[in-house]
């Protein structure tokens, strides 16, 4: 047990060194609600407000529209006390304590970014079962789900500009030290289902260390390293509220923000905040395919918006699925499937040559003809040859020899094939 604890504790130290997040975060705003305040020493997380702007100029938020409980616009302000108690009486694992900070982070989901929550409470409906089988099967708390509302507004093709990227921002050096395969291709940091097995890989290997989710979910978000030393500098007191004045500020704002999402999620309705109706395929099917094929060539014959198609597959970074290379997975309607089935080979046809076959895997080096010195009378002739002529053949009908005749047109050996042209100099 210790050798895994020294091994893991090496692990997230070599994270750790080149763990990015940003220094330049603000604080929030509060020229929108002048009911908001804030901790000044805690800042949202570096991306935040990002994030949340990207979502909506998707394709599958252009294409939802919210919905009305009563008025989205109206709601009766809730008391400290009432958020409190609610808080108390969440379903969960982990500890969700109130403070004033938690509190002016779930004003900012539930009155500056209401309409943001209306659409990722649409969203949630087909990627958070994915997230609970992934977090059951690890014993991991569901709650952890809402790391991805923070880390990406539950946009799979997001990249941070540190270079993390898809629903759980993971940086490829992570990625790939939870076996995710990541290159010009493919980058299955955003797959939701591979992406969301190495996020949990990873969580439970953070909690192997720290054995307290608070600090889970800061390391999480500024790398083991800083948590660490903000242990040593707390003297050793491994509670995310004892060691929260030695954490990066963004830290200090990530527990509570987090802590605000599942709240802000759980009771939505209680603040008159409805779920987008989102037009995305919850029922789905994979299939493996063993050639090269491109979305658009699925899109096409299957008659389905590419748009589609790509949120159904976002790992794939340029639609290219390189299937001849091993079989990989493609994510489809569920409806859609037999039909993809059914018309495979005319999937393979689709413009084949334009879209798949268009990479030369050999290439032929044409050599420059021998130069001819000024002056020189040297004239050269071209022979075509034809059926029963050989080498021998050629070189008696132009009077040269056999080793000229190889020299000038670069042979190695004697063979020659049928409509041939070879080069002869006199």
């Amino acid at each position: 047990m210790n050798s895994k604890i020294h091994l893991l504790t090496y692990i997230f130290l070599l994270i750790s060194s080149s763990w990015g997040f940003s220094q330049d975060a603000k604080p929030i705003s509060n020229n929108k609600s002048k009911d908001l305040q804030l901790d000044t020493n805690a800042v949202l997380p570096a991306e935040f407000d990002n994030t949340l702007d990207f979502m909506l100029h998707s394709w599958v938020i252009q294409r939802a529209h919210t919905q009305n409980c009563k008025s989205s616009d109206t709601f009766e302000p809730v008391s400290d006390s009432i958020c409190k108690l609610r808080l108390s009486k969440m379903p969960c694992l982990m500890e969700m304590p109130y403070n004033p900070t938690v509190q002016s982070f779930i004003d900012l989901y539930t009155v500056r970014k209401r309409l943001q929550l209306e659409y990722m409470l649409g969203m949630s409906e087909y990627y958070f079962p994915i997230f609970e089988q992934v977090l059951g099967a690890n014993n991991l708390p569901l709650e952890l789900k809402y790391l991805s509302i923070i880390e990406s507004a539950l946009n799979t093709t997001i990249v941070s500009r540190m270079g993390a990227a898809g629903l759980w921002q993971l940086m490829i050096g992570t990625g790939r030290m939870y076996g995710l395969e990541i290159n010009s291709i493919v980058d299955e940091r955003l797959s939701p289902q591979k992406a969301t097995n190495a996020a949990c890989r990873f969580l439970k290997d953070l909690y192997s260390i720290y054995g307290d989710w608070n600090l889970v979910i800061a390391s999480y978000n500024c790398g083991p390293g800083n948590v660490n030393k903000a242990i040593r500098k707390a003297g050793g007191k491994r509670d995310y509220w004892a060691i929260y004045p030695f954490l990066p500020r963004e830290t200090r704002g990530y527990v509570p923000i987090f802590i605000a999402a599942n709240y802000s999620m759980y009771y939505a309705k209680e603040y008159n905040i409805c779920p987008a109706i989102v037009k995305m395929a919850v029922m789905t099917d994979t299939v493996m395919v063993s050639q090269r094929i491109h979305l658009e060539q699925v899109a096409s014959v299957l008659n389905l918006p590419i748009e589609e198609v790509r949120l159904l597959n976002p790992q794939y970074r340029k639609d290219i699925i390189p299937g001849n290379i091993k079989p990989y997975s493609l994510c489809l309607p569920l409806n859609y499937m037999s039909t993809f089935n059914q018309k495979y080979d005319e999937v393979l046809a689709y413009k084949a040559d334009e879209l798949v076959n268009n990479r030369r895997s050999e290439i032929e080096i044409i050599q420059a003809a021998p130069a001819v010195s000024p002056g020189g009378n040297e004239k050269v002739t071209f022979h075509k040859v034809k059926s029963g002529q050989n080498l021998g053949y050629v070189a008696a009908k132009y009077g040269v020899s056999v080793t000229k005749l190889k020299k000038w047109n670069h042979l190695k050996g004697t063979t020659i094939n049928v409509g041939q042209k070879l080069r002869i100099i006199k």
